[in-house]
């Protein structure tokens, strides 16, 4: 399967989510899942704030999951609230950010991707 570096991958079936998942865990790269739903304001609002990190960020395998779609998946990882961003390492939940917060997100990807340095 190719893909394009540096866009924010969306998960319309859970075969989809767990080839992603399963990606990201042979790859080592950190990965931020954002469960996401189309109602939700600030999901819409922080979307091409997602997209455009991921251009930036070549390195961080972003995902989209949209909790009304894979209502199994949201509930398999406890999303409660919209957005939540799951941040991965090889399959283990290094952190959590709820809400659509820029900075913290930022801060929270720049803060992992420190400590992947080989």
């Amino acid at each position: 399967m190719a893909t394009e570096e540096g866009q924010v991958f969306s998960c319309h079936t859970v075969e989809a989510w767990e080839q992603q998942l399963q990606k990201g865990n042979d790859s080592k790269k950190l990965m931020v899942i954002d469960f996401t739903a189309s109602w939700c304001g600030p999901c819409r609002f922080i979307a091409p704030f997602l997209a455009e990190l991921a251009k930036k960020l070549p390195d961080v395998i972003f995902v989209k999951v949209d909790v009304d779609e894979l209502k199994t998946v949201a509930q398999d990882w406890a999303v409660e609230a919209m957005p939540t961003f799951m941040f991965l390492k090889e399959g283990k939940i290094v952190d959590k950010v709820v809400g659509a917060k820029k900075d913290e997100l930022q801060r929270t990807i720049a803060k992992h991707l420190g400590t992947a340095s080989a």
